[in-house]
């Protein structure tokens, strides 16, 4: 039996709390316009609060990774849960700015705790060769999290534009009790003095050492393209409500369609072939592809003026972006050898100084044109694409 479906019960674990965590995520979408009309928050106010989540989560990135491969993965999930659920709580609650930006950076720390930790747990209980599939099923809750989340928002908002907050909060904890019940402990990727040596070797230290030290890795282009796709695909997520909302006036509801419409194909793929797709043409086609058809879908977003075609352009764009995310985190993972929480923080880190300078950007941008963010995003989109026939191929291990 493989080690997938030796671990099925854990992985399904996993996967809960992913999926928790990106339905939190996800349910703010459509509600957002709404939200910033109460608290009177324009674009580059919006861009700062939503960079304020991936400041915390870079900050903690590193150091969670090596946590996780020190005190166990479990424990940190746990303890980025229960984070995850006091600031979706704390968000609702509050009125003044200065408490959305705390909450909103406890948000971060829980996605820097949960993120590493569930990557690499998910490394440790699958082959090389069923890697993709299990990065496929860890990135297939995360889009199903964004496919209910708005769908969840955009409901809950009818019953006040607070409630879809704390309903997250709740699922959060119903998630760490199951988690803390059922969820087994893993031995630190299966090599646990292997990695504390090779840890205590590079002396990774804190943070800037270990993006330092990243530089003269194999996997350091990826790293570039995990930042440059981040950076792209924040710009466009930070302002897509406020976009279609200016633009079409469209209600919370017409949001949460648009987007659990074109996440669902995300999703399908991501459990059934994703698997197939990276085994047959490789990471690297896969990122390559992925990043060009994302550049001009988001160029295309602009340009469109139904209902319909921004449902069919989105419904594409969703569909590049899920295929994008797991085939990076799997790329990385096999790269990573037995450092895998390292790594996994690593990218985890230059994935969260994307979400921080592109909706810095996305937001100010947002102000002067509602145009300009799209269009700053296909162009840094178009460079990743062309940035990644420079990363190295995966060496496959039998």
């Amino acid at each position: 039996m493989s080690l997938l479906l030796r671990n099925r019960g854990a992985l399904a674990l996993l996967m809960l709390n992913i999926f928790i965590i990106f339905t939190g995520i996800g349910l703010i979408i459509p509600i957002m316009p709404s939200y910033m009309n109460l608290l009177h928050i324009n674009g580059s106010l919006l861009g700062v609060l939503v960079a304020a989540f991936s400041i915390t989560q870079l900050l903690f990135s590193a150091i969670a990774g090596r946590l996780s491969d020190s005190i166990g993965r479990k424990k940190i999930i746990l303890a980025g849960m229960l984070l995850f659920a006091l600031s979706e709580w704390m968000f609702g609650a509050v009125s003044s700015i200065p408490l959305l930006f705390i909450a909103r950076m406890l948000g971060g720390v829980s996605a820097a705790l949960v993120m590493p930790a569930v990557m690499a747990y998910t490394a440790d209980i699958t082959s090389d060769e069923e890697r993709g599939k299990g990065m496929g099923f860890i990135n297939a809750a995360i889009t199903t999290g964004f496919i209910i989340g708005p769908g969840i928002g955009g409901y809950l908002a009818e019953f006040g534009i607070r409630v879809p907050f704390y309903a997250a909060a709740v699922g959060g904890l119903l998630a760490m009790l199951v988690t803390a019940l059922f969820l087994p402990q893993v031995s630190k990727s299966g090599h646990t003095k292997d990695m504390i040596n090779a840890e205590d070797n590079q002396e990774q230290s804190g943070l800037l050492r270990q993006l330092a030290s990243s530089f003269h890795a194999p996997y350091f282009i990826s790293l570039i393209v995990v930042f440059i796709a981040s950076f792209g695909l924040a710009n466009f997520e930070t302002v897509f409500g406020l976009f279609v909302d200016h633009k079409f006036g469209f209600t919370p509801k017409d949001i949460a369609f648009i987007i659990t419409f074109g996440s669902i194909s995300g999703a399908i793929v991501q459990v059934t072939i994703f698997g197939w797709i990276i085994n047959r043409f490789g990471e690297k086609k896969v990122i390559t592809v992925s990043l060009l058809i994302s550049a001009l879908f988001i160029v295309l977003a602009v340009f469109v003026h139904t209902f319909w075609l921004i449902v069919t352009v989105t419904f594409v764009l969703f569909l590049s972006i899920d295929i994008l995310r797991p085939a990076i985190g799997t790329q990385m993972s096999k790269f990573a050898d037995n450092q895998q929480g390292y790594v996994a923080g690593l990218n985890s880190a230059f994935t969260s100084l994307g979400n921080i300078v592109g909706p810095l950007i996305a937001g100010v941008l947002f102000d002067f044109n509602i145009s300009y963010p799209y269009l700053v995003a296909a162009i840094i989109l178009m460079f990743g694409f062309l940035l990644s026939f420079k990363s190295k191929e995966v060496p496959y291990k039998q």
